[in-house]
């Protein structure tokens, strides 16, 4: 078993702004509301998470994948994670993630290249981590 490490550090009252970093030090990025809710530059935790959940979908595919025999020249993932402000107490109400594979290999069709999607889709670590969103939707495009 494995833990990995995320830091918020926050100055100021709302209107200040704060780091988040992760252990390994591959992100140190500045955030702040303006960034979260206004378009400014910086991060925000949903765009995180939108590479967070990205990153382990897209692991788990190419295992999936690969476990079945196929041959993975390139999968590409976006993770889309929308916010509803709902006055003040927001709630991330859809992720919306499409995925893109060039596989080749074992005979497959766009079929059980989408059916490998679906099960990436339920079952890697973050969509698991992720259940309490209302809405999670899956845009799979195979590319033998």
């Amino acid at each position: 078993m494995a833990d990995h490490k995320g830091t918020a550090a926050w100055t100021g009252d709302i209107k200040g702004s704060g780091t988040l970093s992760t252990e390994s030090g591959a992100l140190n990025a500045p955030y702040s509301v303006g960034s979260r809710f206004e378009g400014k530059a910086g991060t925000n935790p949903e765009e995180l998470i939108g590479a967070a959940h990205a990153g382990c979908y897209t692991m788990y595919l190419t295992s999936v994948l690969t476990k079945h025999g196929h041959q993975v020249e390139s999968i590409t993932t976006t993770s889309t994670v929308t916010m509803n402000p709902n006055n003040g107490h927001p709630v991330i109400e859809h992720i919306h993630v499409s995925t893109e594979g060039h596989v080749s290999g074992g005979n497959i069709t766009a079929e059980d290249f989408q059916q490998h999607a679906e099960d990436a889709k339920a079952n890697c670590p973050v969509s698991k981590a992720l259940g309490a969103v209302p809405k999670m939707t899956l845009e799979a495009k195979f590319v033998g």
